[in-house]
């Protein structure tokens, strides 16, 4: 059987284990199903996720003239603290800035690689957590807007890190932490105008990722320069397609990419 279509990242279910979808125009993918099953993989062509054409992805899905053209590829996006909406200042779309950041915005822990901070829309609670890899999270601040969470991020990233190393996270070399505790200790350099929104006595979340084997050393698959890959998929884990020879596959990063996906039997 095969599917073609661009790939944009996976859709997920907060299950155990979480289900994984690979969503194509006319079509969807069960990843989880594919467990243990060999699929072929080729690239097709581009298609970028804004203007559609068949053009070099740049980042984010987008080609070069739409990424620094489109409000879904601000630098607020990345950078919360950039964020000026509640100030009704446009930097790309005004009314999509205030519809995206003018919601109520998580601050968490999550630990994937290790203890790290971040912000997401409530509504990403916990999709956030399921892309990154966390095999556990739990949340420091609900605030009204994108700015608080960010100016609350960078104040909490001085003492904790903001990022995920992918290697670690793959090989599922982890330590479990105590959340909670780190939350308490985090809560006194969280900035003034969001001390107010601290949340109190919530526990943390777990996260079981289906992958029936670990690799010990994950190689990254370019399937632009590649072209095609054959392999049997032995685990999915954050946006990352994990295959028995080492190999994975980060879906996220290559959005905007037209590949052809054939599951043998």
């Amino acid at each position: 059987m095969t599917y073609q279509g661009v790939l944009t990242k996976m859709e997920t279910e907060f299950l155990n284990p979480i289900q994984y979808f690979l969503v194509f125009e006319n079509d969807f993918i069960n990843m989880n199903q594919l467990l243990g099953k060999t699929i072929t993989m080729q690239f097709v062509k581009y298609q970028c996720l804004n203007c559609g054409l068949d053009k070099p992805i740049y980042r984010q899905g987008f080609c070069k003239s739409c990424f620094f053209e489109v409000p879904q590829a601000a630098d607020w996006v990345m950078k919360p603290e950039l964020s000026k909406a509640h100030l009704d200042q446009e930097e790309r779309d005004l009314a999509y800035e205030k519809k995206v950041q003018l919601q109520p915005h998580i601050v968490y822990l999550a630990n994937s690689s290790s203890v790290k901070v971040g912000v997401t829309r409530k509504t990403q609670v916990p999709t956030r957590w399921i892309d990154q890899g966390a095999h556990e999270a739990i949340e420091i601040v609900e605030v009204p807007n994108r700015y608080l969470a960010g100016i609350t991020e960078v104040a909490l990233k001085e003492h904790v890190s903001d990022k995920t190393n992918w290697r670690t996270m793959l090989k599922n070399d982890v330590v479990d932490e105590n959340l909670v505790e780190w939350r308490e200790r985090l809560k006194e350099f969280i900035p003034e105008e969001a001390k107010e929104y601290y949340i109190e006595n919530n526990t943390e979340t777990e996260l079981d990722f289906p992958v029936s084997k670990y690799p010990s050393k994950p190689s990254s698959l370019n399937i632009e320069k590649q072209k095609s890959f054959e392999g049997k998929l032995v685990g999915v884990k954050g946006q990352y397609l994990i295959f028995e020879d080492d190999t994975v596959f980060n879906v996220r990063s290559n959005e905007g990419l037209v590949v052809a996906i054939e599951i043998k039997v």
